[in-house]
């Protein structure tokens, strides 16, 4: 309990503000970037996102950053493309590379598991024949779990009253390592890029069948039906 109230401590939610709006009393907070004092008081000198974050201090020091400085999380129920690292007979292991089609500044790690690959039949679901690494893939979002990573100690938090803090605060990837929970069971998720053995982009023939172009072989998929908004990311 102590771990969680600490990682607490080390952020909060973040908030929209604009230029010249009062955030707080110096009683409460040390004023960081983007802030300014006046009579008392800390305000935005900037428009963007309200953080505070403990440093050591006696008080949380306040900031102000940008939307464009500001980290990007996949929350639940977001699209999100990313790249297979590892497949085993359970799961692939990913890395979320973009939250729509945004990129993300820092590396998330997620997992789709063989359940959660399609939405029938999921007993004769074959984790080799829907992702191999190096595969591009749409996913969702369906869960988040962090883990505390302290003096060597990893501890996985799946208190809903944390995670849902945790995913809307800026998070210090020094504390805390994400793994997302992913599902490709829609038409529209799966497998967007695949290469064949041959080292060639290959093209979907169907919802479970990728081919190559040059040598017409053909290696099993879980395919995605892509739309419009995401063939650019």
């Amino acid at each position: 309990m102590e771990n969680k109230i600490g990682l607490l401590e080390n952020m909060s939610p973040m908030k929209l503000c604009v230029p010249g709006e009062r955030l707080c009393s110096t009683e409460d907070c040390i004023p960081g970037t983007g802030t300014y004092l006046r009579h008392g008081y800390i305000f935005a000198s900037l428009a963007g996102y309200v953080l505070k974050k403990n440093e050591g201090e006696e008080l949380p020091v306040i900031s102000v950053v940008r939307e464009t400085e500001a980290q990007l999380l996949p929350d639940v129920g977001a699209i999100v493309t990313c790249k297979v690292t590892s497949i085993n007979p359970r799961f692939a292991k990913v890395h979320i590379l973009y939250v729509g089609s945004t990129p993300l500044k820092d590396r998330f790690r997620g997992t789709i598991r063989k359940e959660d690959v399609r939405a029938t039949e999921k007993d004769k679901v074959e984790t080799y024949k829907s992702f191999r690494p190096g595969d591009i893939v749409l996913a969702k979002v369906i869960s988040f779990k962090p883990q505390v990573v302290s003096k060597g100690c990893r501890q996985q938090l799946t208190d809903t009253w944390l995670v849902e803090s945790l995913t809307r605060a800026q998070i210090s990837l020094g504390d805390v390592q994400s793994n997302y929970l992913l599902t490709t069971a829609e038409n529209e998720l799966g497998v967007v890029v695949a290469h064949s053995e041959a080292g060639v982009q290959m093209v979907p023939i169907s919802w479970c069948e990728m081919q190559c172009p040059r040598t017409h072989a053909k290696e099993f998929r879980k395919v995605a039906r892509v739309q419009p908004e995401y063939l650019q990311a």
